[in-house]
């Protein structure tokens, strides 16, 4: 992440996933298995990268992956203790074993974020269940920083569109310090599960949606086309806006449809998607329908580049499964 460029455009946490876990001693305390022998040890050696690390564990009483590791489910405040000790800066709590109706969820996922909190130190607290439940009603009530807004995604085009495009409507529930979450680019090295143009869709549309951007990955294998998508600083930008609001559709004709979301310094961004699976299809975007004025200039975020002023409307031509994503600015 240093040297690939990641961590130079925002990329922070490295986040450890389910199957760390070893056995609780007799006090009840978690250790982890014989592959990460010390975890403080790791966390500082993460922090002195300038970097920061993240964790995973269950409401229930196992982690997804079965019997053998532990999950949370009795130990919450002992096990957000001993994350604080160690140094974890990011907890993804995965709902799978937990049983219980809506109530208790919330109830299971509160007493986390609360034992987190009691710990004094800052962790960021990913709720992972789905978005079950009407997740975004409730997630930041339990202390809860983002909240996943889907089912597990997979590296097809099918599954990113559909979980992508379905979070129009989510967008009065994300904020600064909380964020829906439709979940991770899970990028195969070989062989690739979706083409450049719908990589580049997936992280127009996510930056679009003020979605936390998590990479799973094995980044020593990213091709430098790739690399190139995951760290464009000025698409980055979009998302990082310190406003802090989630895009939302404000446009569209079949296939074809426009996306906006308001930037802090009074521009909007927008991307034109191409959700057609044949061909190069022209998009408008008109500005009434950004609220941008009758003329603006407009930038080519991937391009880094100034197209011109104009007065009305912008048109691009977007090819198949593809997106132009644009920043729109009001021009006297």
């Amino acid at each position: 992440m240093l040297s690939n460029g990641m961590k130079a455009v925002g990329y922070e946490y490295v986040n450890i996933d389910d199957c760390w876990q070893g056995q609780r001693d007799a006090q009840g305390r978690i250790h982890a298995k014989a592959s990460f022998p010390d975890m403080k040890a790791l966390a500082d050696y993460i922090h002195g990268k300038r970097l920061k690390l993240g964790i995973y564990s269950s409401p229930g009483p196992k982690t997804c992956d079965g019997d053998d590791y532990e999950g949370s489910l009795g130990h919450e405040e002992q096990d957000a203790q001993t994350y604080a000790d160690w140094g974890i800066d990011y907890l993804k709590y995965d709902y799978c074993t937990f049983k219980g109706d809506a109530p208790a969820e919330i109830a299971a996922y509160r007493k986390m974020g609360d034992a987190l909190k009691k710990t004094g130190r800052p962790i960021v607290y990913s709720l992972c269940q789905y978005g079950m439940d009407r997740v975004w009603l409730w997630g930041a009530s339990v202390g809860g920083n983002l909240w996943r807004t889907t089912d597990d995604m997979q590296d097809n085009w099918y599954m990113m569109s559909t979980y992508g495009f379905g979070q129009n409507g989510l967008e009065r529930f994300a904020g600064p310090g909380h964020w829906n979450d439709p979940d991770r680019f899970g990028v195969r090295s070989t062989p690739r599960g979706m083409t450049t143009e719908e990589y580049r869709t997936q992280m127009g549309l996510w930056c679009l949606l003020a979605a936390p951007l998590i990479v799973s990955t094995e980044l020593t294998k990213l091709s430098p086309e790739l690399l190139a998508i995951l760290t464009n600083r000025e698409v980055i930008d979009v998302d990082q806006d310190q406003a802090g609001t989630q895009g939302r559709r404000v446009a569209q004709e079949g296939t074809l449809e426009v996306w906006m979301k308001p930037l802090a310094d009074g521009s909007k961004a927008a991307g034109l998607f191409n959700q057609g699976a044949k061909t190069a299809s022209p998009i408008t975007v008109y500005f009434r329908d950004i609220d941008i004025g009758k003329k603006a200039s407009v930038r080519d975020l991937w391009a880094h580049r100034d197209l011109g002023v104009f007065t009305g409307s912008f048109t691009a031509e977007v090819p198949s499964h593809g997106v132009e994503m644009i920043k729109v600015t009001h021009s006297p």
